[in-house]
């Protein structure tokens, strides 16, 4: 399976609430319509949540906690597949009207994403208390 990797921050004129209501209300239906033109096999949002714990873990790395509002994790079965798709026109239309509606509520030049392979550790079946 090949996972995209794409870590959200807002567009600046957004509040996370703003942000986080239209990615779930508005974009995840687009994705799901576009899904089988695209070959996505699975879309998860995380969305980041404010908790008095955020300080606690960045602090120990140093990191900043709230500097993205959420996570993206799309699947495809082979990178092969993921190509596939984006070099149909109707791949390629779907990609644009994806785009496009991404620019409304996500500062993309600071969200970057990435394409990997995932490595599985541990899964909470294998695990014995």
């Amino acid at each position: 399976m090949i996972k995209l990797v794409f870590t959200l921050r807002r567009r600046e004129d957004m509040s996370r609430e703003e942000f986080q209501r239209y990615w779930r209300e508005e974009h995840a239906p687009l994705v799901k319509r576009h899904a089988g033109t695209l070959h996505i096999r699975r879309y998860v949002q995380v969305h980041a949540r404010d908790t008095e714990l955020d300080e606690a873990l960045a602090g120990a790395r140093g990191s900043e906690p709230r500097f993205y509002d959420g996570v993206a994790e799309l699947w495809w079965d082979s990178l092969e597949d993921l190509v596939a798709a984006f070099s149909s026109d109707a791949g390629q239309a779907a990609g644009r009207e994806l785009l496009e509606d991404e620019e409304r509520f996500i500062d993309l030049p600071r969200s970057p994403l990435w394409l990997g392979e995932e490595n599985l550790v541990l899964d909470a079946a294998s695990v014995t208390r």
